[in-house]
C-alpha cells in the first residue's frame, strides 16, 4: 500500500522527536566516540535541516535526553549497556554539558527537552507520551541514536501505543554501520514509515 506522506506528517498532527541528540553522547565529548563518528557524517547534518524545517513549518519540536545522577539513584544498572556507560567516565549529570543538544540541530525557544534517568528508549516511563497527545500528535517523525538501541525500543513503544512512526533513515545512526542498516531494513522497515530528511523536507514545504 502506497503512503502519502504529506499527508502522514502533516504538520497539523505530526511532532518531530530527537533521540540523545545531545554532546555526552554524539558530540565532542562523546561517552561512545565510534557512535558518535558514525553520526557525524550524515545523521547530524540532517536532523539540523529536519528540526530547522520543522519550526518553520509548525511542527513541534521535543528533544529527548538522557541523564545519569553522580550516585546512578533511579537510574539502570541491570544491562551490560548501562554498565559500559558508567565505566567510560564520561558523566550525563543533569544539567551539564553532557545533557545539552548539540548545537548543529539547537533549542528554540518553542522546543520542549524532556529528561529521562532510566530505560533504552524515551517513552517507557516517561513523560513523552503524554506530551505527544497534549500536543495533538498522531505522527511521530524519530531521529537520533542509536539504530540498534534506543531508536529501535522508541519506535516500537511508539506504534504500541498507536502512533504513526516516521523515520528518516539518513537522519538515524548505529553501530556497526552494516548492522544498523541491516536493523532498517529487516525490522524498522516492517513498523515504521522509512524514508529520507529530503522526502519529509519537500512533505513540510509543501503543507
Amino acid at each position: 500500500m502506497a503512503v502519502d506522506l504529506a499527508e502522514l506528517v502533516d504538520p497539523s498532527h505530526t511532532v518531530l522527536v530527537t533521540q540523545e541528540c545531545q554532546r555526552g553522547v554524539i558530540g565532542a565529548a562523546a561517552a561512545l566516540p565510534m557512535l558518535a563518528e558514525a553520526a557525524r557524517p550524515e545523521m547530524i547534518p540532517n536532523a539540523g535541516r529536519l528540526a530547522a524545517a520543522a519550526r518553520r513549518a509548525g511542527v513541534p519540536v521535543v528533544h529527548c535526553v538522557a541523564a545519569r545522577r553522580l550516585d546512578g539513584r533511579g537510574s539502570n544498572s541491570n544491562a551490560r549497556l548501562f554498565m559500559g556507560m558508567i565505566k567510560k567516565g564520561t558523566p550525563l549529570l543533569p544539567g551539564s554539558d553532557g545533557v545539552q543538544v548539540i548545537d548543529e540541530i539547537g533549542v528554540d525557544e518553542s522546543d520542549v527537552i524532556l529528561t529521562r534517568l532510566h530505560g533504552l528508549g524515551p517513552m517507557g516511563g516517561t513523560d513523552l507520551d503524554a506530551v505527544l497527545r497534549n500536543l495533538g500528535c498522531t505522527t511521530v517523525v524519530g531521529i537520533g541514536v542509536s539504530v540498534n538501541v534506543g531508536m529501535l525500543n522508541f519506535a516500537m513503544d511508539a506504534v504500541n501505543a498507536g502512533y504513526q512512526f516516521v523515520m528518516p533513515r539518513d537522519a538515524v545512526a548505529g553501530v556497526p554501520i552494516e548492522y544498523a542498516d541491516a536493523v532498517l531494513d529487516n525490522t524498522l522497515s516492517l513498523i515504521t514509515t522509512l524514508t529520507t530528511t529530503d522526502a519529509v523536507l519537500t512533505a513540510w514545504k509543501s503543507g
